[in-house]
Order: C-alpha cells, then sequence, then structure tokens
C-alpha cells in the first residue's frame, strides 16, 4: 500500500494539471482560443527555453547514448512502421495510414514527459528525455511529413519535397533550440547570470502550462465519431506494444543499465502526443481518429503509467 501510494503521489500532480486544463474549458473559464494559443506559447517560447538551458547545462555523456538512442528510437520507429502496413491493408490512403502511424508511435515526450520523469526519476533522466524528445519530433515527425508529402504527391518532384521537408524542421523550434544550446558547450561558452534567470523562468513555464494546454486541447468538442476498433487497437498499440517493445530491447538486445532502461519504457509508455494531430489539422487527414487516440490514450495512461510506476518502485 505505502508503493501504491508513492506512485499515485508522482503521478496525481502531473494528470491533475491536465484535469485542470480540461476543466477550465469545460466551464469556459478559457475560451476556444485558449488551446491555440497557450499551446504556441509552450511550443514557440517556453519549451524552447526549457529544452536550451538542459542542453547548454548537460555535459556530453548525458546526451551522447547510443544504447538509449537506438532502443528508443527502434521501439517507436517499429510501431511507427508496424501501424502503417496494418493501416494500409484496411485499405487506407498512405497519408492516412502515416498518421495512424504516428497516433501508434508518437510519445507526449514534451508535454507529459519532462515533468513526469523529473519527478519519477530525477532531473539526471532529463538528458535522455531530451533525447527522446529529439527523436521523436525531429526523425519521427520528420519520417512522418516526408511519407505524407510523397502519397499526396501528384507530381515526381523529389528536389521539392526534399526542400520544403528541411525547410519544415529548419523552423521547428524544439530542433533549433537544442541545436543552438549545443554551442554553448562546444565553444566553451558560458551564459551570464540575467540569461541564467530568463531562461529558467520561461522554462519552468514549459511543463506546467503544456499539461494544462493538452487538458484544453482534449476538452474540445468534436462532431467527427471515428470508428472504435480502429482506434482501440491505435491506443492499444501506444499504451502497451510500443513501452513493451522498448523493454524487450533495452533489457535483452542493447542490455542498458536499469536507470536508462527505466527511462526509456517509461517514455514509451506515455500517451499519444499531440504532434499527430497538428499534422492530421494541416493535411485533413485522420482528425476525428487522432482526437479520440489522444483522448483514449491520456486518460487510459492514467493507468497503466501508475501501474508500471507501482510495478517497478
Amino acid at each position: 500500500m505505502p508503493a501504491m501510494l508513492s506512485t499515485l503521489i508522482i503521478v496525481i500532480p502531473v494528470f491533475a494539471l491536465i484535469f485542470v486544463g480540461w476543466l477550465a474549458r469545460r466551464l469556459a473559464v478559457l475560451g476556444s482560443n485558449a488551446t491555440t494559443e497557450l499551446n504556441r506559447f509552450v511550443v514557440y517560447l517556453a519549451l524552447p527555453a526549457l529544452l536550451f538551458d538542459i542542453v547548454a547545462h548537460a555535459r556530453l555523456s548525458e546526451i551522447w547514448q547510443p544504447g538509449f538512442i537506438a532502443v528508443f528510437a527502434l521501439g517507436c520507429l517499429a510501431v511507427f512502421a508496424l501501424t502503417i502496413l496494418v493501416s494500409l491493408k484496411r485499405p487506407l490512403h498512405l497519408a492516412d495510414a502515416v498518421i495512424d502511424g504516428l497516433n501508434a508511435g508518437y510519445a507526449n515526450v514534451g508535454f507529459i514527459g519532462f515533468p513526469l520523469v523529473a519527478v519519477a526519476i530525477g532531473r539526471n533522466a532529463l538528458g535522455p528525455t531530451l533525447v527522446a524528445t529529439m527523436i521523436t519530433v525531429c526523425v519521427l515527425f520528420g519520417a512522418a511529413i516526408v511519407l505524407i508529402e510523397i502519397g499526396l504527391q501528384t507530381e515526381q518532384r523529389p528536389a521539392r519535397m526534399v526542400l520544403k521537408v528541411v525547410r519544415s524542421l529548419g523552423r521547428n523550434p524544439l530542433l533549433v533550440a537544442p541545436m543552438a544550446g549545443a554551442v554553448v558547450p562546444i565553444a566553451g561558452l558560458a551564459i551570464p547570470s540575467a540569461a541564467e534567470t530568463f531562461l529558467k523562468l520561461l522554462g519552468g513555464a514549459a511543463s506546467p502550462c503544456a499539461l494544462v494546454a493538452l487538458g484544453l486541447f482534449l476538452a474540445e468538442q468534436r462532431d467527427t465519431k471515428p470508428d472504435a476498433a480502429p482506434a482501440c487497437l491505435l491506443v492499444g498499440f501506444k499504451l502497451v506494444l510500443q513501452p513493451a517493445l522498448t523493454w524487450v530491447l533495452a533489457s535483452f538486445v542493447f542490455e542498458l543499465p536499469a536507470a536508462l532502461s527505466h527511462t526509456a519504457v517509461l517514455l514509451a509508455a506515455l500517451p499519444t502526443g499531440t504532434g499527430p494531430f497538428m499534422l492530421a489539422e494541416y493535411y485533413r487527414r485522420e482528425a476525428g481518429m487522432t482526437s479520440k487516440v489522444i483522448l483514449a490514450s491520456t486518460v487510459l495512461s492514467l493507468l497503466s503509467v501508475s501501474g508500471y510506476l507501482y510495478v517497478t518502485h
């Protein structure tokens, strides 16, 4: 019982912030534009400041973890690829199948991962969490954009398509900020105290605002009602298959140290992030399915993540 209580103490504050955002939208304390604006604040200001700060103060050994990189990347990419193959047999258009692949393999590392890992494991695990975020928002997201563009391409213009993808990634603040932060330790620079305070204040807002923004997003009313069976499959792939595969890779293939293995599995067990919905809305593909998967996986992850932390406590 004490172990279960300690697990709930770790998990409940994180999900309580999500609930606060959901309740604020349902009670109309915050309006319909709050979701977009708060999300933009997190993506373009607060989270980049946090990522810059982490990288600028990180030692190379904290970031460069080849085993962890391989485990987390293979876990999410394998689930992503498997989901696309399964979805194409339904059959779906390649663009729709890719969105489904993101729903099954895109863990909410940026919004939920940082606050949860900081509380459950400690700040020493923020380096690997940053790596997992980069893999998710750059490698996985980039691969999805390439495949969607291929699926929607009506003319054979590979050079233009590649340029479009590169431009998209180059404007991604979640990629640019840590790359800029890496210049600090590489060049042997020191961050002025005033800049340190600025980064701490702005970066400190990332986690709570991200969780509230996620709650606002989940509270939005949507008219579309996708089939339940495919949604259940995607949620199962996200909450069960991805962490299970990551655990096998971490424990038996790459034999990671216990702390790194624990971090990798915990991050893989997180619910679907909002990145897939951004693409679904942008391309007008699978938006109803995506919103349902995000909502269901987030609610169910309260049980699955709590259960994992309880077992590994």
